[in-house]
Protein backbone atom coordinates (compact mmCIF):
# COMPACT_ATOMS: atom_id res chain seq x y z
CA UNK A 1 0.00 0.00 0.00
CA UNK A 2 1.15 3.15 -1.16
CA UNK A 3 1.12 6.01 1.91
CA UNK A 4 2.59 8.94 -0.24
CA UNK A 5 3.10 12.06 2.21
CA UNK A 6 3.29 10.31 5.30
CA UNK A 7 5.06 11.10 8.10
CA UNK A 8 7.40 8.80 10.05
CA UNK A 9 7.94 8.47 14.03
CA UNK A 10 11.15 8.84 15.20
CA UNK A 11 13.48 5.34 14.59
CA UNK A 12 17.30 4.55 14.66
CA UNK A 13 18.36 1.32 13.08
CA UNK A 14 21.12 -0.20 11.96
CA UNK A 15 21.36 -1.06 8.02
CA UNK A 16 23.71 -2.69 5.64
CA UNK A 17 24.66 -0.63 2.85
CA UNK A 18 27.89 -0.69 0.02
CA UNK A 19 29.39 -3.49 1.79
CA UNK A 20 29.27 -2.05 5.77
CA UNK A 21 26.82 -1.58 8.28
CA UNK A 22 25.26 2.21 8.57
CA UNK A 23 23.31 4.31 10.98
CA UNK A 24 19.61 5.01 9.52
CA UNK A 25 17.29 7.57 11.33
CA UNK A 26 13.92 9.08 10.63
CA UNK A 27 16.44 11.78 9.67
CA UNK A 28 18.31 10.89 6.67
CA UNK A 29 14.20 10.44 5.20
CA UNK A 30 13.17 13.96 6.48
CA UNK A 31 12.42 16.22 3.48
CA UNK A 32 13.55 13.70 0.54
CA UNK A 33 11.47 11.05 -1.21
CA UNK A 34 12.16 7.82 -0.12
CA UNK A 35 10.67 4.23 -0.89
CA UNK A 36 10.14 2.11 2.03
CA UNK A 37 9.92 -1.37 1.22
CA UNK A 38 8.30 -4.24 4.39
CA UNK A 39 8.74 -7.57 3.58
CA UNK A 40 9.12 -11.04 6.10
CA UNK A 41 12.37 -12.09 6.16
CA UNK A 42 15.55 -12.57 4.03
CA UNK A 43 16.03 -15.90 2.41
CA UNK A 44 12.52 -16.60 1.99
CA UNK A 45 10.82 -17.27 -1.90
CA UNK A 46 8.79 -14.40 -2.59
CA UNK A 47 11.29 -11.38 -1.50
CA UNK A 48 14.77 -12.60 -2.77
CA UNK A 49 12.71 -11.70 -6.51
CA UNK A 50 10.83 -8.55 -5.34
CA UNK A 51 14.26 -7.39 -3.96
CA UNK A 52 16.29 -8.19 -7.12
CA UNK A 53 13.55 -6.31 -8.88
CA UNK A 54 14.14 -2.99 -6.31
CA UNK A 55 18.06 -3.32 -7.16
CA UNK A 56 17.08 -3.49 -10.94
CA UNK A 57 15.90 -0.28 -11.29
CA UNK A 58 17.78 0.97 -8.17
CA UNK A 59 19.43 3.49 -10.78
CA UNK A 60 16.22 4.95 -12.01
CA UNK A 61 15.14 5.93 -8.41
CA UNK A 62 18.50 7.50 -7.69
CA UNK A 63 18.48 9.86 -11.12
CA UNK A 64 15.42 10.49 -9.58
CA UNK A 65 16.34 11.71 -6.11
CA UNK A 66 15.10 8.68 -4.20
CA UNK A 67 16.45 6.50 -1.86
CA UNK A 68 15.57 2.60 -1.39
CA UNK A 69 15.07 1.41 2.14
CA UNK A 70 13.89 -2.14 2.76
CA UNK A 71 12.87 -3.17 5.83
CA UNK A 72 12.45 -6.42 8.01
CA UNK A 73 12.27 -8.29 10.77
CA UNK A 74 15.66 -9.37 10.26
CA UNK A 75 19.12 -8.45 11.79
CA UNK A 76 21.76 -6.27 9.55
CA UNK A 77 23.91 -9.18 10.18
CA UNK A 78 21.40 -11.76 7.94
CA UNK A 79 20.76 -8.57 5.08
CA UNK A 80 24.31 -9.11 4.83
CA UNK A 81 25.07 -12.67 4.48
CA UNK A 82 21.75 -12.26 1.96
CA UNK A 83 23.59 -10.13 0.42
CA UNK A 84 27.13 -12.21 0.21
CA UNK A 85 24.79 -15.26 -1.12
CA UNK A 86 22.76 -12.96 -3.58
Amino acid sequence: MSIINTEIKPFKATAYANGKFVPVSDADLKGKWSVVFFYPADFTFVCPTELGDLADVYPEFQKLGVEVYSVSTDTHFVHKAWADAS
